[in-house]
């Protein structure tokens, strides 16, 4: 699966979170391309601009990235990897810039609110949502702003010469965001495996939970299960749901034909194994 230069695309600034999750899961001989927006990463794998690409899917603080979910269900493409880092926000400024001098502070919205309890110590500060942590760090050193600061990653202040004023400034330090790896092409795990399937259940009582036994069934552990409105399908909802296994597992294939006869749809977005945390 490794390459030489391999390019990931991920949405934001260089500096953001997801420029370093995909480091973190391939290493130095990656190459991150960033990208304005989600449907950007997704669109780079299927055109084959870049080899992956990786998004955040989840925080254990604000819960999930619903755009994502939506894009999964678009596109032709597969989950490979995912990878869970511990989020560490930093306030930081302009070399110059003293705290008694900010009168303004800039981050994602995910970054303001995850750090709210250390924004409500600055008194007579507004605090304003970016489209990108990384890319509030960058807009105050380009425009010099001496009145501002920013909510971003460590490496975010290296990249763009500004200094961090507080370092760890999130509420809750239990803070991670879940990423997955984008690929067209598929991958086949064997062990610490995951799966990752999308299905809609059939206009009938019970139907969900006659689905979801089918796994109890087959003695395979749910992780997680989430709904998103069916688009173009007002009041209908579809179902994602991680379960312990791999596609070509016995009692994965038995329960899915089991499953094909309950639903009125359903994509496998993937097998790949279980991500590591990285502090």
């Amino acid at each position: 699966m490794m390459k030489k230069n391999l390019l990931v695309s991920f949405q934001g600034e260089y500096g953001a979170f997801s420029e370093q999750a995909a480091v973190a899961y391939f290493g130095a001989r990656s190459k991150p391309i960033p990208r304005e927006n989600f449907r950007d990463v997704f669109d780079d794998v299927k055109k084959n601009a870049s080899h992956f690409g990786i998004v955040p899917i989840e925080n254990s603080l604000f819960g999930s990235v619903s755009q994502n979910f939506d894009l999964l269900l678009e596109y032709p493409l597969f989950i490979v990897g995912e990878l869970k880092l511990r989020i560490k926000m930093n306030l930081m400024a302009l070399p110059t810039t003293k705290i008694s001098d900010i009168h303004h502070v800039f981050s994602h919205p995910q970054g303001l609110g995850q750090s709210d309890k250390f924004l409500r110590t600055l008194h007579h500060v507004s605090h304003h949502p970016f489209y990108d942590t990384a890319g509030a760090a960058k807009m105050i050193a380009e425009e010099q702003r001496a009145d501002a600061a920013a909510i971003a990653s460590e490496q975010a202040a290296q990249h763009y010469g500004l200094k961090i004023l507080h370092k760890g400034i999130e509420t809750d330090h239990r803070n991670f965001t879940r990423f997955l790896v984008l690929s067209k092409k598929q991958v086949q795990p064997k062990s610490h495996a995951k799966t990752s399937l999308i299905f809609a259940t059939k206009n009938i009582p019970g139907s969900l939970y006659h689905c979801l036994s089918v796994f109890a069934e087959q003695k395979i552990n749910l992780l997680k299960i989430e709904s998103r409105p069916f688009i173009g399908k007002p009041w209908e909802y579809l179902f994602f749901v991680d379960v312990e296994s791999y596609q070509q597992h016995p009692e994965f294939v038995t329960a899915l034909k089991k499953i094909k006869k309950l639903t009125s749809f359903l994509k496998i977005l993937g097998s790949y194994e279980i991500g590591k945390v990285v502090k």
